[in-house]
């Protein structure tokens, strides 16, 4: 017996199998599930690794802001959640870097005025939004013209951190010159335009007030080898360490309780709050192991691999962290514990482990 094909339609063929007779109808393309729709900006919640346009909604939102999102290709990377901590920052929300509800609808309320005036920097003057000016952040940018609560928090803000102001609620020539001092002195853009970036500094600065200047405290030892977390939040270094470790530890110490500041630490030693990496710059450069601050991805080829006897660095695009003498000195976990010192460990799946020369 023979069989013989005929040619059909896709969506016909039906196919004979062996002698019997038994017959499989083979699915068709209309069949053929199709896709989900992508997600709507606010449907999931977006982090590192998320890609859709979703994401690219969100880093739209995010230039309109203020931030410089050099690529808006729908990829949630690094720099990406860079700009979406320092948003949150300026918001006052939690600066995860994870983008839920609450930071889609702060985004959008921020961006508002900007849409209804056509501006392409976002934001929105007194007779936009009406109400929504109670806080420093809910309108971004801020800027000459403007007027409101937010205003004058942004004037008491730049009155605390050191500039000549009126705190009266009037954005004029006076808060203009006050925010372009601000932003010279801290290395921003120059433009008197308050933007999410500036307020993300600026809120960190002030909340600092005078612990950023304040005196170091005595370095405290204790027998052994490894370091612990004393009542105060201060390291306790072990009096076997080398002077570099102990060195690194009163650094440590000194800026443990400072505000994170995005790029802090970066532009100056002797700064008012410090990034995961500005830390852990400041804690080596003040240790005689590092000339020159620099990102967490620079620390992931720096030093020798694996990890030190004494110190032992921890690394990737994203974050980074120490461990010295014992003791994590992260960033991370900072606003529990009050502190950056942390007897307890975290998990170091995804990151280069390095360490300092002879450490």
């Amino acid at each position: 017996m023979s069989l013989k094909f005929r040619r059909t339609k896709l969506s016909s063929v039906v196919v004979a199998l062996g002698l019997s007779g038994a017959l499989v109808s083979v699915p068709t393309a209309s069949a053929v599930t199709k896709p989900r729709a992508a997600a709507k900006l606010g449907d999931r919640a977006l982090r590192v690794g998320a890609v859709g346009p979703d994401v690219r909604e969100l880093q739209k939102l995010l230039r309109q802001v203020g931030f410089e999102v050099r690529k808006v290709d729908g990829q949630f990377g690094t720099a990406t959640r860079t700009a979406v901590r320092a948003f949150q920052t300026a918001r006052s929300l939690d600066a995860s870097g994870t983008v839920g509800r609450k930071t889609v609808a702060a985004l959008r309320e921020a961006a508002l005025g900007g849409a209804a005036q056509g501006l392409t920097a976002g934001g929105f003057d007194d007779t936009v939004g009406a109400g929504r000016s109670n806080s420093l952040g809910d309108r971004i940018p801020v800027r000459r013209g403007m007027s409101g609560r937010d205003v004058k928090m942004l004037q008491d803000f730049l009155k605390r951190v050191g500039q000549r102001v009126v705190v009266d609620g009037e954005f004029g020539n006076g808060t203009v010159t006050a925010v372009k001092g601000f932003e010279k002195t801290n290395a921003l853009d120059v433009d008197g335009l308050v933007d999410a970036n500036d307020i993300a500094v600026l809120r960190g600065q002030a909340d600092a007030g005078k612990k950023a200047t304040a005196a170091q405290a005595p370095l405290q030892l204790a027998p052994g080898d490894r370091a612990t977390v004393g009542p105060d939040g201060l390291a306790i270094a072990p009096q076997n360490a080398p002077e570099s470790v102990k060195a690194m530890i009163a650094a440590g110490n000194k800026i443990a309780k400072l505000p994170y500041i995005y790029g802090g630490g970066h532009g100056k030693w002797e700064d008012k709050g410090y990034d995961c990496s500005g830390s852990v710059s400041y804690a080596l450069y003040k240790g005689g192991v590092l000339k020159a601050s620099m990102p967490s991805g620079g620390f992931m080829s720096w030093g020798d691999a694996g990890p030190g006897q004494w110190v032992s660095i921890y690394a990737n695009e994203g974050h980074m962290y120490a461990v010295i003498a014992g003791l994590r000195f992260d960033t991370s976990g900072a606003k529990q514990d009050g502190t950056r010192w942390h007897a307890t460990s975290r998990p170091t799946k995804g990151y280069v482990v390095r360490h300092p020369k002879g450490l």
